[in-house]
């Protein structure tokens, strides 16, 4: 009898609070959310939910190795935090810079080439990975780069404080 009831309150619970605690998903997320910065001039894109969903695959599939949380793994001193993207050389804290990041990466003071050590479109044939990302896929990518610190808010690139 008390094997049926703790069952029987098991699943109650189970649905209160599968109801009451949700995760945010693209869908969930507002307009205002979804919009970022497009490019160096200042104008907006509002990325759709696929873009969302598909940013957020790709990310994990192809980045998240090495940048789990927005943090660099190589070099903790240089995150995806929205602070590192816009001090780099040239910034990086929108979607064209990104993109143009991903197919032809420099250092962070922009001087020199890390292609070689960077996994990019132009050193897909040393990262595989990178091989079947079209211009499409690096745009969700950099779109779910810029997103993340609006949903995750400090979290994002916050290094061992957080991860």
């Amino acid at each position: 009898m008390l094997k049926k009831y703790s069952q029987l309150f098991s699943v109650v619970f189970f649905c209160i609070f599968s109801i009451f605690v949700t995760t945010a998903s693209a869908i969930d997320l507002d307009d205002a959310t979804r919009t970022v910065v497009k490019d160096s001039s200042g104008n907006t894109v509002v990325l759709s939910p696929e873009q969302v969903k598909r940013g957020k695959r790709l990310f994990n599939a192809t980045c998240g190795a090495c940048h789990v949380g927005g943090i660099t793994k190589t070099n903790p001193n240089v995150g995806l935090d929205p602070e590192a993207l816009s001090l780099a050389t040239p910034r990086r804290d929108n979607i064209d810079a990104l993109v143009d990041y991903l197919k032809n990466p420099t250092s962070y003071d922009g001087l020199e080439s890390i292609a070689e050590v960077h996994p990019s479109i132009k050193s897909a044939d040393v990262y595989p990975r990178m091989r079947s990302l079209t211009d499409e896929d690096l745009y969700s990518i950099s779109g779910h780069i810029l997103l993340q610190p609006k949903i995750v808010t400090e979290k994002w690139g916050g290094g061992k404080t957080y991860y």
